[in-house]
């Protein structure tokens, strides 16, 4: 069984270096190329998660449990075939989401979870790009640099602003 590298890194980001930000990134650039529009894709459904860990770290339990309901019904729209395909135990991820969204409703403070990946070969891979890496996989209470906590803050935003600019002018340009 072969998983799609970008899902991987996901993974990796996720368990290892728990770059919530990253995750969303990684996989972002693959959702738009293998699904793109789609907002109801299990890709989304991901990133959501990976969304959701980012704004609970940071205490936005709004944002977080926002995420986390919308991740909860992509997946529960999904078929559990689909997401097991990607190695994740379906019904124990649809356990996990219910249960963080009642840990963020209630104000919990943030702590590691872990997606229940099923697949052997898919957890050995992960093992070993983490060894490779120097990361520790599944660690719960890893000291998180803020640069990773706070990354929005911190990331080069100058692509997305050119983009931004161009996209302007352009509608500008359809107006005259």
């Amino acid at each position: 069984m072969t998983f799609p590298n970008e899902f991987i890194g996901y993974l990796i980001e996720y368990h290892g270096r728990r770059d919530y930000f990253e995750c969303h990134e990684l996989l972002e650039e693959y959702w738009k190329k293998e699904d793109p529009r789609n907002m109801k894709s299990h890709w989304v459904g991901f990133i959501l998660i990976a969304v959701s860990a980012y704004h609970h770290r940071r205490g936005n339990f709004a944002g977080a449990e926002k995420t986390a309901q919308k991740a909860l019904i992509i997946f529960e729209t999904t078929s559990a075939s689909t997401i097991s395909s990607l190695g994740i135990d379906y019904e124990k991820l649809i356990q996990i989401i219910k249960k963080n969204i009642q840990l963020i409703h209630n104000k919990e403070t943030y702590r590691s979870i872990n997606l229940p990946i099923q697949n052997e070969d898919l957890r050995q891979a992960c093992l070993a790009m983490c060894k490779q890496h120097n990361l520790e996989w599944c660690q719960e209470k890893a000291v998180i640099s803020p640069d990773i906590i706070h990354r929005h803050l911190v990331r080069d935003r100058s692509e997305v602003i050119r983009e931004r600019e161009y996209q302007k002018k352009l509608r500008h340009a359809r107006r005259k």
